[in-house]
């Protein structure tokens, strides 16, 4: 399998895809908007393509950002659907293929940094993956935003924080506005470029803080992300 990569940031990295693509034997290229790098000019050369986080949303201008341009990233988005692409969003990521598929996206009801449960929801029981999972377990958050809705998605997974965690929009396409590629190096470039956002949001209800984030093992979450692609690259 065929794996494209679009980064915004260095340190919203893909994480534990890259351990779980490494053991599967795909191909992994990268665009780093962070870099510069542009997008490819066609969807030929991919079968999965994954959008990572960001600090950014939908909304950041390029004037506020020069290296995210949103509406070409969307629009970059939107060719891959029309190839029946497999995709998977995170975090912004997840936002972006909403804006993509028409559901704008939305701010969360809190703000989530940290390890917190998600519960999945009576849609689950019918997904080929996440039906496989426990009804409660943890993941990594670290957002104020959420992914829009269109007619036809479904919501997965909610959180005492925020309300839409996994949207599947098609058998093909989710949305996962949670974290389940983060692992202890990850989150660590995480805690240093974002450090400015643990203080500013310390003393709401789903912010740890940064010796809480380290004390975390990422590995049953990474195990059901492993299972996730698992299910893409047998789709493929």
């Amino acid at each position: 399998m065929r794996i494209h990569v679009v980064m915004h940031e260095s340190f919203e990295a893909p994480g534990a895809i890259v351990e779980w693509a490494e053991n599967n034997n795909c191909q992994v290229d990268y665009t780093k908007l962070y870099l510069g790098e542009k997008y490819p000019e066609n969807t030929d050369g991919f079968d999965f393509l994954i959008v990572m986080g960001g600090p950014q949303s939908p909304a950041t201008t390029t004037e506020e950002c020069p290296y995210f341009d949103a509406g070409k990233e969307i629009e970059f988005i939107k060719k891959a659907i029309n190839k029946n692409k497999s995709l998977l969003g995170v975090c912004l990521g997840a936002q972006l293929i909403g804006e993509a598929l028409g559901a704008p996206f939305a701010h969360s009801p809190n703000r989530e940094i940290g390890v917190y449960d998600i519960r999945l929801t009576e849609k689950s029981d019918s997904d080929p993956v996440f039906s496989q999972f426990p009804k409660v377990f943890p993941v990594g958050h670290w957002h104020g935003d959420m992914p829009g809705l269109t007619s036809q998605s479904e919501i997965l997974a909610t959180s005492k924080g925020c309300p839409r965690q996994v949207v599947k929009y098609s058998p093909k396409i989710y949305g996962f506005q949670c974290h389940f590629e983060f692992t202890k190096e990850s989150i660590d470039g995480m805690i240093i470029n974002c450090a400015d956002e643990l203080d500013k949001y310390k003393g709401l209800p789903y912010i740890e803080n940064a010796e809480q984030l380290r004390t975390h093992d990422f590995k049953g979450m990474n195990t059901k992300l492993f299972a996730f692609l698992d299910y893409i690259k047998n789709g493929i």
